[in-house]
């Protein structure tokens, strides 16, 4: 009787386990049909307009003998320079400017972590997609279906809370609740925490571009809107985090200088 009963209980087990298998293959089955109507951004991308950066932190457009500088605006163009400030924006922009010489930076933020020489990651899967830089900083775009959270859930941070959704290859986000820019990084701009960010990614032949637009009803007459574009740094295999290891920036009250190593 033994090795009936225990026939029949497998049988059972099967039975049950069944439904629930087929689920999950079913779920299995579905993500990675959703995994394969997803682009693929591989490599390090960087700013197109500070390609060529070396370690001065100086972009090419500074550095070379007779510089186009019909293209300076674009070299950090999310600094929001040609932004439309109503009187309280411009009080902001030029207390930043009166602080901010020569100071020593956490990281880049949002949104200037976009718009850096730092080399950027896109990693993508169909419930979010994750982009990090050199400097440890990431941000976390959640594409599986859910609404921006209630306000009264969520609280300025320096990278904000982003959803996001695709339209074809194009990544759509909205962003919100970023802390003050500049308070994080002196050469971001000083849009207040009611600022909403949208974004647009997405590839045009061998690059990346972007549409940017940001609505401040504390800083901005009108929505600041901007284009940027990166490509492939050929020059990275992995990503190497070293920026602050050795960091020896100083300050001479006025400039940022480099501190000689330490004397024992």
């Amino acid at each position: 009787m033994r090795p009936i009963a225990t026939t029949v209980a497998v049988l059972a087990c099967a039975m049950l386990a069944g439904p629930a298998v087929a689920e999950h293959h079913e779920e299995q089955h579905a993500r990675t049909e959703a995994f394969a109507g997803l682009p693929y951004w591989p490599g390090y991308w960087v700013s197109e307009h500070q390609a060529g950066t070396t370690i001065t932190g100086l972009a090419p457009i500074f550095t070379e003998p007779n510089p186009d500088l019909s293209n300076f605006a674009n070299v950090m163009s999310l600094r929001a320079d040609t932004a439309n400030w109503n009187e309280e924006g411009q009080r902001r922009v030029d207390h930043v400017r009166a602080i901010s010489g020569g100071r020593k930076a956490n990281g880049w933020g949002f949104p200037m972590m976009m718009n850096s020489a730092t080399p950027l990651r896109f990693l993508i899967t169909p419930e979010e997609t994750i982009i990090i830089n050199a400097y440890n900083e990431a941000r976390y775009i959640y594409t599986d279906g859910r609404d921006m959270p209630d306000e009264l859930d969520m609280w300025p941070t320096t990278y904000g809370t982003s959803v996001g959704h695709w339209e074809g290859d194009t990544l759509v986000i909205e962003t919100a609740m970023v802390q003050t820019p500049s308070d994080y990084f002196h050469g971001a701009p000083p849009f207040s925490e009611e600022a909403r960010y949208e974004e647009r990614i997405r590839m045009d032949g061998d690059r990346l571009v972007a549409e940017f637009k940001v609505t401040d009803p504390v800083t901005l007459n009108e929505p600041f809107t901007s284009s940027i574009s990166w490509v492939r740094d050929e020059g990275f295999d992995r990503m190497i985090v070293i920026d602050w290891d050795n960091d020896r920036t100083g300050n001479d009250g006025q400039f940022n200088t480099i501190e000689p190593n330490a004397v024992d």
